[in-house]
């Protein structure tokens, strides 16, 4: 691994290119915080894919890709006079000390969840009208849950363990079952609690919703184009083939896929 003044001088050569850029190029000196939001959304889920694969030499790559886009929002900040680079970091900086006590303070925080609970405190002091407001409005619904389950866990506001949330799971179920018999206008509103839930089970098992859900779907999609090259193989279409001659290629491909993992 490279030294501090290595890490310095290669943080350094990025904040010197970034200003040629700047200067230089039609396409860098044309953007805007606005135009480079919806590029960096679609970089933060490519980090995000990246660590999912596994690949280190492709999150290494994504890791930059993101760095860049901070320090040219950092770069148009400096040319309105607003802030740049240092301000950011030392920004970054000072929160990190403040709501670090235990470190760089006397207060005493030895597990995970005290160290949560009072950085939940610490933001309230800030000037933070609710635990929640730190939840932003544009997460996508499933992580906006599981934000919002850790924000209010911070203050003490969760069950005591995860059987009773399991409990309030199957009473989910139950009742989304009710109103599905029913033929109710509340299907959606039970199916959403039950989602809920479950997210809510998946925080006490140690499970990150999301990533199990999106490690689900490319399990899917591996399955299902095997499926589809061994029914092409075979010379057949689906719309030939019934669902049990269609579930007899989905067994072979989930087979084999299990026989190479």
């Amino acid at each position: 691994m490279h030294t501090l003044e290595e890490k310095k001088a290669a943080f350094e050569r990025l904040l010197n290119i970034m200003d040629d850029l700047r200067e230089k190029c039609p396409w860098d000196k044309k953007q805007t915080l606005e135009s480079l939001r919806h590029l960096t959304i679609e970089e933060t889920y490519e980090l995000g894919e990246a660590i999912l694969s596994g690949d280190m030499n492709e999150l290494k790559g994504e890791i930059g890709d993101l760095l860049l886009h901070m320090v040219f929002y950092s770069k148009i900040a400096s040319e309105t006079g607003d802030f740049d680079i240092a301000d950011v970091l030392h920004a970054i900086c000072d929160k990190l000390v403040y709501r670090h006590p235990h470190i760089y303070g006397d207060v005493e925080a030895s597990t995970e969840e005290e160290v949560k609970a009072n950085w939940e405190k610490l933001k309230l002091k800030e000037g933070k009208k609710s635990v929640l407001q730190g939840v932003p409005a544009g997460l996508p619904a499933m992580v906006k849950a599981a934000r919002i389950q850790e924000k209010v866990k911070g203050v003490g506001f969760d069950w005591d363990n995860r059987e009773q949330v399991f409990d309030k799971v199957k009473e989910e179920l139950d009742e989304l079952k009710e109103e599905i018999d029913k033929g109710s206008d509340q299907i959606e509103d039970e199916f959403g609690d039950l989602l809920f839930s479950m997210i809510n089970y998946a925080r006490f098992i140690g499970v990150n919703p999301e990533n199990a859900l999106e490690k689900t779907n490319k399990k899917f999609i591996s399955r299902f184009t095997a499926m589809e090259e061994y029914i092409a193989n075979d010379g057949k279409q689906f719309a030939e083939m019934n669902l049990e001659e269609m579930d007899t290629y989905w067994e072979k491909a989930k087979n084999e896929q299990l026989k190479n993992q």
